[in-house]
C-alpha cells in the first residue's frame, strides 16, 4: 500500500475512533500513535496522518458546513461515522490542502478508494457526489493540468518553432 494511502487510511481510522468516543480531542494524539504504530512501520511515518488528522479537526466546523450543504438530504448525524470522516478528510485536501503534493482529482480518489475499502455498499458513489459538487463550486481548479494536455501543448511549440525555422 502506497505510504500516503496508508496514512490517509490511519487518519481515517483515527478519526473514526475519536468520532465514536465522542469527539475528545485531547485524545488524538493518542490514537493516531496507536493507529501508526499498529497499522504501519512505524512513528516516523505518521507525519502525513497527523497533518491531515490535525487539519480535519481544526476546520471540522467548516467542514461540516460544507457536507450539509452538498448533501442536504443527510443530516450530518445521519452519515455513518465511516463515510463522514471520509468526506471530512477529502473535503481537508480539496478545500486546505496543498495542490503540489495532492492535486484536487487524487484527493477526489484517495477519499473514492478509502470509501471503496472501509465504507458500505453505496459510500463510494456518495462520497463521489459530495466531493465532485464541492469540486465543481470550486470552478474545479487545476482540471486541464494534465501530462496529456501538456504533451500535446509540447508537440504544438515543437511544430510553431519548426514553422518559425522554415519561415526564415
Amino acid at each position: 500500500m502506497a505510504n500516503r494511502h496508508l496514512q490517509r487510511s490511519i487518519s481515517m481510522q483515527s478519526l473514526f475512533e475519536w468520532d465514536f468516543q465522542g469527539c475528545q480531542n485531547k485524545k488524538i494524539p493518542e490514537i493516531i500513535k496507536r493507529n501508526v504504530e499498529n497499522f504501519s512501520s512505524g512513528s516516523s511515518e505518521a507525519d502525513f496522518a497527523n497533518s491531515l488528522t490535525e487539519g480535519v479537526l481544526k476546520y471540522k466546523e467548516e467542514i461540516d458546513k460544507l457536507i450539509e450543504k452538498c448533501a442536504p438530504e443527510w443530516p450530518i448525524a445521519q452519515i455513518t461515522i465511516i463515510d463522514r470522516n471520509i468526506l471530512r478528510i477529502g473535503i481537508f485536501e480539496l478545500i486546505y490542502g496543498n495542490y503540489e503534493e495532492v492535486p484536487p482529482k487524487v484527493a477526489i480518489n484517495e477519499a473514492i478508494e478509502l470509501a471503496k475499502a472501509f465504507g458500505g455498499p453505496n459510500s463510494a458513489k456518495f462520497v463521489n457526489g459530495v466531493l465532485g459538487t464541492i469540486y465543481r463550486e470550486m470552478g474545479e481548479p487545476m482540471k486541464d493540468d494534465s501530462s496529456e494536455k501538456r504533451k500535446l501543448s509540447q508537440v504544438q511549440k515543437n511544430k510553431d518553432l519548426k514553422q518559425e525555422k522554415s519561415n526564415q
